[in-house]
């Protein structure tokens, strides 16, 4: 097949509407914007098909693109190369919030269009997108005489092909417990279902992460190996089978594959957001980045319980106790988790008995809103549904109300349900269960935040769908769990091992903020003898396997904008030379940089804050211990920094000493070279104030 690029006289003939000559037609390539990354698309042998290129090596090789639908002819054969428009964008756009306030949009386009004689004529566009740090492409199916209105997707059959020998690290998709998985490193074969993002590293030592943006009326997309190193995508269904239910025209998720010379180069990369539409809430500037604490730590540990007993935690008396401590310290919210009726019982099997606006008795929201009032510190608001999303629609006019009426202006959302068992009731009130990713939750998910703007309130949702950078559309959508957070160090055996913090920063992160709950001082709060004498003593211990040193780096290290102090107040006031970091760090940044490391054994980032001139850094290490020298160029050049380090002392260990920290001070530059030392499960955090 001969390889001939279309220019633009293929563009021009294309809109005259005059045929293009085959033999320029087999094959289209589009480069990003630096050369770097060069994407090729054929029609040969009738069929779609791309692959990928960096640096000259093949890093995804010919895989398929197509969709089939349930009554209709789709798009798998017989396919042929019809036109070819191109364009190339350039602009930088401003977040309202986010780990940049600039985010430069570059890239290349193609936007072809695929045509089949093989039944009724019929046409879908592949639109791809070619930027410095990566891909994105998705499909677009016009209106046509081919199709009736409504239609229903069966299979997406788009493919991501990799060497066999690259290594991946992932987590296994449609298991009970949603994303909360412990991440592996194998070979690429042994992921035989996986979740996305998922970042694999090639034998030729590039790193690809493959995920999708914008994922809106459509089902959440997992990799399903099919041949070795062939990972296809495989769309959660609903209930009946179907994968996606839509109507023309129609646009998918882009499907992305981030990919870089570095580890870091991931981490680095804005083209999530970049693939997402501008925001559509308008002034948004209600929306409140900031830090809170908590009546939920609390609860994990087993001192107080959710449900209406003798420990209760959602307490009147409580509630007004951290507000205290919150205006005290400078934080701008309390979340209080178990207030309302439902958490009696079985709360995890019986989602149909929540009320989102009655209290139980001894929570006062009258008084806290008034108090809430008199502090300034807002109540954090929480709707847990135990996955009956229908129960949770049915409520969720009244639910919010209550909420801007008591101040309230973030909300966390919370789906404590197997995978596959969201539940919804239908008009002749038949209970069905949905996955957590399809496209019933997708859509329920977006209509919360959407209804939630029209209170002014953000949405912060816990067992969530993954997510895809439609905060960048939607900023009222703060922040997400969607993975294994500080929680399973309360009570999972085994707890989040040292590696967890270092491997998430090139996985889950890449999609998104994550509300991990950074913060826990009492690092021994759970510790459980061994079941057996012979088991291993790392998997009988709850406990937090890191340095105190390495709790405060996670503020930086783990973007969110919204960001806990997680423990009870009574640790902090324990430590309160420590604390002071937790007090100092932003949530909101200027400029972020992640500046070095390596996926499962360590990471350096630094981020400068918002409208202010001070920069933080966060290192973390696994369980190695090991000492970094830290280039201090991104600050600025010509000016002294004070730099107030806290770092891990001599004799600090996660295992055996966690405690041992020091905090100093010294006088750095843009030319200095920082030596962090790190303990096993270490870290460390600075701050750099201008002299």
């Amino acid at each position: 097949m001969r390889q001939v690029m279309i220019f633009a006289v293929g563009v021009a003939l294309a809109a005259l509407g005059a045929p293009i000559d085959r033999s320029l037609a087999e094959e289209v390539v589009v480069a990003s914007p630096d050369n770097n990354i060069i994407v090729t698309l054929t029609d040969d042998g009738g069929a779609a098909r791309y692959s990928a290129a960096f640096n000259g090596d093949q890093v995804v090789a010919p895989s398929a693109l197509g969709i089939l639908f349930a009554d209709d002819f789709g798009f798998d054969r017989g396919l042929q190369i019809a036109s070819v428009e191109r364009r190339t964008h350039d602009e930088s756009w401003e977040q309202p919030w986010g780990e940049d306030r600039l985010v430069r949009d570059h890239y290349n386009e193609v936007a072809v269009t695929f045509t089949s004689n093989d039944g009724p004529r019929r046409r879908m566009v592949v639109r791809m997108r070619v930027f410095d740090d990566g891909v994105g492409f998705r499909y677009e199916v016009p209106k046509q005489a081919a199709f009736r209105s409504r239609v229903e997707i069966v299979n997406e059959l788009t493919e991501f092909t990799v060497d066999p020998a690259t290594t991946a690290w992932w987590i296994p998709s449609r298991g009970w417990n949603r994303y909360e998985y412990l991440y592996e490193e194998t070979p690429a074969t042994e992921a035989l279902l996986a979740h996305t993002p998922m970042t694999m590293k090639t034998p030729g030592g590039v790193y690809l992460s493959i995920h999708e943006a914008a994922l809106v009326d459509y089902s959440g997309m997992s990799l399903k190996q099919s041949r070795e190193g062939r990972f296809k995508a495989d769309l959660s269904p609903w209930s009946d089978g179907v994968l996606v239910k839509t109507r023309l025209p129609f646009k998918t998720p882009w499907r992305t594959i981030q990919i870089g010379a570095r580890a870091v180069d991931l981490m680095n990369s804005r083209l999530i957001l970049n693939l997402n539409e501008p925001n559509a809430l308008g002034d948004v500037s209600w929306v409140e980045p900031g830090k809170y604490v908590g009546i939920w730590w609390a609860m994990h540990i087993r001192d107080r319980s959710w449900g209406n007993d003798t420990i209760h935690g959602a307490t009147t008396e409580e509630t007004i106790r951290y507000m205290d401590f919150a205006e005290k310290h400078g934080f701008k919210g309390v979340l209080v988790e178990g207030w309302n009726i439902g958490w009696d019982g079985d709360w995890f099997n019986n989602g149909s008995l929540f009320r989102f606006t009655e209290p139980y008795p001894d929570f006062d929201i009258d008084a806290i809103a008034a108090h809430a009032e008199k502090t300034g510190v807002r109540l954090v608001g929480h709707h847990e549904t135990s996955g009956d999303v229908t129960n949770y629609e049915n409520q969720l006019d009244d639910a919010f109300d209550l909420y801007e009426k008591s101040g309230v202006r973030q909300v966390k959302t919370g789906y404590v349900a197997d995978g596959g068992r969201l539940e919804r009731t239908d008009k002749r009130g038949v209970r069905h269960y949905e996955w957590h990713d399809g496209q019933f939750a997708v859509d329920h998910h977006l209509s919360v935040v959407r209804k939630a703007a029209e209170h002014r309130i953000s949405i912060n949702p816990h067992e969530p769908v993954k997510d895809t950078g439609l905060r960048r559309t939607y900023p009222n959508w703060i922040s997400r769990e969607g993975a294994r957070g500080q929680e399973y160090n309360a009570w999972a055996i085994p707890p989040n091992p040292p590696e967890h913090t270092a491997i998430i920063p090139f996985t889950r992160m890449l999609s998104g903020p994550m509300d991990f709950t950074p913060g826990i001082f009492d690092l021994r709060p759970n510790e459980r003898p061994p079941l057996r004498p012979d088991m291993p003593r790392s998997d009988t211990r709850s406990r937090v396997e890191t340095t105190l040193a390495k709790q405060l780096s996670l503020y930086v290290v783990l973007y969110s904008p919204i960001q806990m102090a997680a423990d009870l107040p009574e640790n902090y006031e324990k430590h309160p030379e420590a604390f002071q970091f937790i007090k100092d760090v932003p949530t909101d940044w200027e400029k972020s940089v992640a500046l070095e490391g390596e996926i499962g054994e360590f990471v350096v980032v630094a981020r400068q804050e918002r409208g202010g001139t001070d920069w933080y850094l966060g290192a973390l290490t696994d369980e190695k211990a090991r000492e970094l020298s830290v280039s201090l160029d991104f600050l600025e050049s010509g000016k002294s920094y004070t730099a107030e380090i806290y770092r891990d002392g001599e004799k600090a260990d996660y295992d055996e000493n966690p405690y041992d920290i020091v905090i100093e001070r010294r006088d750095v530059t843009s030319e200095t070279v920082l030596a962090l030392p790190l303990s096993t499960g270490g870290g460390a955090a600075v701050r750099f104030r201008v002299k």
